[in-house]
């Protein structure tokens, strides 16, 4: 059974108070939890992943895997030799290799970060699963949901050998978004945009941000309303003169009364931040909540200004941090049993949200 007993728990059953206000009886379990949470680490066995796919968040997986305790990267697999040799002057001493078959059998890894093209993210899964492998799946699971549901005979009821990428979960605004949610009770609104370059129409033609973009939002409020099933669905589209779709809008209702507007876009200019903006309201019975997670709060000026961070990720010499890492940390404890798969990326969440998915995407105009 996944152990949950760590001191970030703990915390959580005391984030409403003032940590002034904490008695000295808190902190003594608080020191005793963390304690505890620190001799776990100790004996902790570093788990042996291997990352397939090699484009931008592969390598992102790659490097950051490579800078966590918790993890030892032995495999990099990719279509292409020379996607091996470009990684290969980041992460000189790790094997690559462009044949699955062979890198499943002779890397040793337990566990795998399945990183590449959408297309053969269900084929890549089936061949791991089959050989007893734990995967962290990059989203979608397929453009398909059928053959996303053809998985299931292979996942574990608890989803414990599968785990969804899903790094909005771990990002530390949302966390703290949360947990302020737990605290202050019922939501009756929730309004989330993403916006990003207008050239992305040309550059990638016949993109949808509805499913390149928005789906990050509805994972995001999945979470927040607990799995429980909208009962009512409403999409717009905006096209350009020539026919591509630049802005998604979707609505959503909950039979517990939540309203959900979603706004997907390619319509921020060239003088603002190279991924656009991302920001989440959410509204309950007397207050209110923002956060806007990218860019991340750190501008630069020269000529002109600058936003060197757009998400919270850094993997470098230093080690990795940020919400990739804190994602594949967990990762790891799932590997060892030590943490379920949290609500978001379970296989039955990555199903159920695909299905709010087709449903906008047959009633959008």
């Amino acid at each position: 059974m996944a152990t949950r007993n760590s001191p970030l728990d703990f915390l959580g059953s005391v984030v409403c108070n003032d940590p002034a206000e904490l008695s000295d009886d808190a902190i003594t379990q608080l020191a005793a939890h963390t304690q505890k949470a620190f001799d776990v680490k100790s004996s902790f066995e570093p788990v042996k992943i291997g990352v397939i796919g090699l484009g931008r968040f592969g390598r992102l997986h790659s490097l950051t895997v490579a800078g966590l305790a918790e993890a030892n990267l032995v495999g990099l697999v990719a279509k292409r030799e020379e996607s091996l040799r470009a990684i290969a002057a980041e992460l000189p001493h790790v094997p690559g290799w462009t044949n699955l078959d062979q890198a499943i059998e002779e890397s040793r890894a337990e566990a795998w970060v399945v990183a590449c093209t959408t297309a053969s993210h269900v084929e890549v899964t089936k061949k791991l699963l089959a050989a007893g492998k734990t995967v962290l799946l990059e989203k979608p699971v397929s453009e398909n949901l059928d053959e996303a549901r053809s998985l299931a005979s292979l996942v574990k009821a608890d989803s414990s050998n599968l785990m969804l990428g899903h790094i909005v979960l771990f990002n530390s605004e949302f966390l703290q978004l949360r947990d302020e949610v737990r605290c202050r009770g019922s939501i009756s609104f929730i309004d989330c945009v993403r916006h990003r370059p207008a050239t992305i129409v040309k550059q990638f033609p016949g993109e949808n941000p509805l499913h390149a973009t928005m789906v990050h939002d509805l994972y995001a409020a999945q979470v927040l309303v607990d799995r429980e099933e909208p009962t009512s669905f409403s999409a717009q589209y905006h096209r350009t003169k020539s026919g591509e779709i630049d802005l998604a809008l979707a609505q959503l209702k909950w039979p517990s009364g939540i309203i959900a507007s979603f706004a997907a876009s390619y319509l921020t200019p060239d003088g603002m931040p190279p991924r656009g903006f991302d920001r989440m309201e959410v509204f309950g019975d007397g207050w209110c909540s923002r956060i806007s997670p990218n860019p991340r709060p750190i501008e630069v000026w020269d000529a002109k200004a600058s936003w060197p961070m757009a998400l919270e990720i850094r993997a470098g010499s230093s080690g990795a941090t940020g919400m990739m890492a804190e994602e594949l940390r967990h990762f790891c404890k799932v590997v060892r049993g030590e943490l379920a798969v949290p609500v978001g990326a379970t296989f039955a969440d990555a199903i159920q949200v695909q299905q709010w998915m087709e449903k906008l995407t047959s009633i959008a105009q």
